[in-house]
């Protein structure tokens, strides 16, 4: 992998868009974008932690804001709460995708780790374009790195505290159906951010493993690339063609320690199918 840029210190919900690879610096309490060649920006600033990253279908930027529970709006001068999801969050929310039709999928850890708290099973929420809130699925471990199909029928969510990824069918209104296991992950990997392919198969960042896997639907392990003492924390297929994959990597897990030994960077490397669907 080539480094694309180390000017961020906990990098997060990496997304592709018009030639940028947008993502929250959780650490840094700012939204990022950089191009290919490493040129990089601050978007904007918001207080707490921002994560998942989408935009609507009118192009305003939409943003997790994981401690104060909030889905903000972004319009380009304006930061605004679209959406409070503090009463279906057990922990800080965390990572989200949003379809063709602005229905924004928002998962949270369902309990608070830097408190000491036990793990616990959580929701998935829908929130639509009128910021309105919705359960769409429970018992999950942790819903974290998310994507859905080119077509727009299935959204496969990964879980940080669990083996398994997860699919269900999905409809135009956002409902979910048909729960089952997209795949299982083995030897103690477990899933951060995720992206999809054009064939269906998913890019997965693996932060226990050290290293970020592509994996067929069924589980089969197509290709891993090993990020040696880094952390794998979250990728996204990107690039004119979409095949380039961003990986973003950190030297720490501890996000509130020193900003100097989390040590975050994104870094890039050339894949042969290239990304769809959605984020």
């Amino acid at each position: 992998m080539e480094i694309v840029s180390r000017a961020l210190r906990f990098g997060e919900g990496p997304r592709w868009r018009d030639g940028w690879l947008w993502f929250s610096d959780m650490r840094d309490s700012a939204v990022k974008r950089v191009r290919p060649c490493g040129t990089q920006e601050t978007v904007l600033r918001l207080e707490g932690d921002p994560s998942g990253l989408g935009w609507l279908p009118d192009g305003s930027l939409l943003v997790v804001s994981m401690r104060d529970h909030r889905l903000l709006r972004w319009t380009g001068s304006r930061l605004e709460t679209l959406a409070d999801l503090s009463p279906w969050c057990g922990g800080p929310a965390n990572d989200m995708v949003v379809d063709q039709f602005g229905n924004a999928f928002v998962g949270n850890l369902g309990f608070d780790f830097s408190e000491g708290e036990a793990m616990r099973s959580t929701v998935l929420l829908r929130v639509d374009v009128r910021g309105r809130v919705a359960v769409v699925a429970d018992d999950l471990a942790c819903p974290n790195g998310m994507a859905i199909t080119p077509d727009g029928s299935t959204l496969v969510v990964g879980q940080s505290a669990s083996s398994d990824l997860l699919a269900f069918d999905l409809d135009d209104a956002g409902n979910l159906s048909n729960r089952r296991v997209y795949a299982a992950l083995t030897e103690g990997r477990v899933c951060d951010g995720l992206c999809m392919d054009a064939e269906g198969c998913v890019w997965v960042a693996s932060p226990m493993t050290h290293e970020f896997l592509h994996i067929r639907p069924g589980g089969e392990l197509l290709q891993r690339v090993d990020t040696g003492e880094r952390f794998a924390i979250a990728c996204m297929l990107g690039g004119d063609d979409r095949r380039t994959l961003f990986c973003l990597t950190a030297a720490s897990l501890e996000v509130f320690g020193d900003p100097e030994q989390i040590g975050g960077q994104v870094a890039s490397m050339r894949v042969s199918v290239p990304g769809a669907g959605w984020p």
